[in-house]
């Protein structure tokens, strides 16, 4: 058994993992890094990487449909998923060298083996049996796919992750979930030629966004094809020569080949010997950590999903910056978790930042809407009945735009740009002195001017 010793030792080579490691490498560390799987993680190697590429190719038969309307004729086109799949698995494959080679020139060490904590310094690697010695430990393993309650016939249930290597297309497909994954999916596959249904639980999709945005993506959704199915959950899955026989908490079932579970994903958690380090876990089983990213442990910290703060790929990677330039690079730095943009890249895709309009309610004493619902001029030629939509939520008192809403082609574009000017506490006035570039989508956000709503909160007796 071989002993070492280094400054940091990072547990998990994923988004928030690799860019700490090579931050504190810059800063003179000694840097260990072991993944059990593929360097890259969740987002690169079975998470919002692929998923892009597949929504890529789900968005051509539109293209190719549309095409007409401009005056091309196209020949009949035809889809084949093993090539898509071939191809989008050499895609990864050089996104995960590159970031092998990237720790490297880093003079970052990389470990291909499970690591689990044996005390507060110590760390075991499984594969050889070696025990390293850490000044600091980053935690950075993510979260996994969790199925929900156990049922009848759930080793027949797939999760995204298995959803990227199907050796055969599903013609027929169901999804459980109303979050990110599930919609995405089910616009890739709805896409791609299959006959989609989406079951969900609660009253609609996307729970926690703005309900405008929910009502605009269910009904778009609705209108490609894709059967939604609310207050329902699946009870049981049965293998029939058909296919896989679902039924429903309505009683109701169906026959698809292929059913998918997208119904969240907790911390990764298990098995890393946390209890041995004296690190403790929050209610929900995520690690417990402070606006440092430092666990109850003070040498200890964790980043990204695991800590299930905000899970997305560039907080993971935020969060790992900020810990490495605090702890080896002399500097102070807290993340701030509030406006963040994000996207959604279903169809049609959605991008938001800030306040939904039920917590701008909530918050301020008044609140101005202003929303447009409109035909992108690409689809007026192409006939297609689609429709984009936008809204500005507005601090009635002070002006500032406190929340932004797109559903629509590039919204996650348009969203990454209208972010600057929310961060900065650009206001209505400011976004009006913008002039319009003409003819696009975007023109929207500088040429709302009529509100479509204004609340004024009553005073409390």
């Amino acid at each position: 058994m071989a002993e070492r010793d280094v400054d940091l030792f990072v547990i998990g080579g994923g988004s928030g993992g690799v860019r700490a490691a090579r931050i504190a490498a810059s800063h003179g560390a000694r840097v260990m890094v072991a993944e059990e799987y593929r360097v890259g993680g969740t987002c690169v190697i079975r998470g919002c990487v692929p998923k892009k590429l597949l929504v890529y190719a789900s968005r051509y038969a539109d293209e190719f449909e549309d095409a007409a309307g401009y005056g091309w004729t196209v020949p009949e086109p035809s889809f084949d998923w093993p090539t898509l799949i071939a191809n989008k698995d050499r895609e990864i494959a050089r996104l995960e060298a590159a970031y092998a080679a990237n720790l490297e020139r880093s003079k970052v060490e990389i470990v291909k083996s499970r690591a689990v904590l044996e005390g507060p310094h110590e760390v075991r690697l499984l594969a050889t049996n070696d025990l390293v010695r850490a000044r600091h430990v980053l935690i950075a393993t993510g979260g996994w796919p969790h199925p929900g309650a156990e049922i009848a016939g759930i080793e027949h249930v797939i999760s995204s992750n298995e959803a990227f290597d199907l050796k055969e297309f599903p013609k027929r497909i169901l999804i459980q979930g109303g979050g990110y994954i599930a919609v995405e999916f089910a616009g890739i596959f709805n896409g791609l030629g299959s006959e989609v249904t989406l079951v969900y639980r609660k009253d609609n999709i996307l729970r926690g966004f703005d309900d405008d945005v929910r009502e605009h993506l269910r009904a778009e959704m609705t209108k490609r094809g894709i059967k939604i199915v609310t207050h329902n959950i699946v009870e049981s899955v049965e293998k029939v020569d058909h296919g896989l026989c679902v039924s429903l908490s309505d009683h109701e079932s169906l026959t698809v080949d292929q059913v998918m579970f997208a119904t969240g994903r907790r911390p990764n958690v298990a098995g890393l010997g946390l209890d041995k380090a004296g690190v403790h876990l929050n209610d929900k089983g995520a690690i417990k950590v402070d606006a440092y990213s430092r666990t109850t442990v003070p040498h200890i910290y964790a980043v990204g999903d695991v800590t299930d703060r905000v899970n997305l790929t560039p907080v993971a990677i935020r969060e790992g910056h900020a810990f490495a330039d605090t702890v080896f690079g002399g500097k102070d730095i807290k993340v701030d978790h509030s406006d963040i943009p994000t996207a959604v890249f279903s169809e049609p895709e959605v991008g938001v930042i800030g306040l939904t309009e039920a917590e701008a309610r909530n918050r301020f004493d008044r609140v101005d809407i202003y929303k447009t619902s409109f035909r992108a001029m690409k689809y007026t030629v192409a006939a297609r009945d689609t429709r984009s939509f936008f809204k500005l939520v507005v601090d009635g008192t002070t002006d500032r735009v406190v929340g932004c809403h797109i559903v629509g082609p590039e919204a996650g574009e348009m969203i990454q740009l209208v972010g600057i000017a929310v961060k900065m506490k650009a206001t209505k006035a400011d976004f009006d002195a913008v002039m319009a570039v003409h003819p696009t989508a975007a023109e929207e956000l500088v040429t709302l001017r009529e509100k479509a709503a204004s609340y004024v909160r009553e005073a409390a007796e």
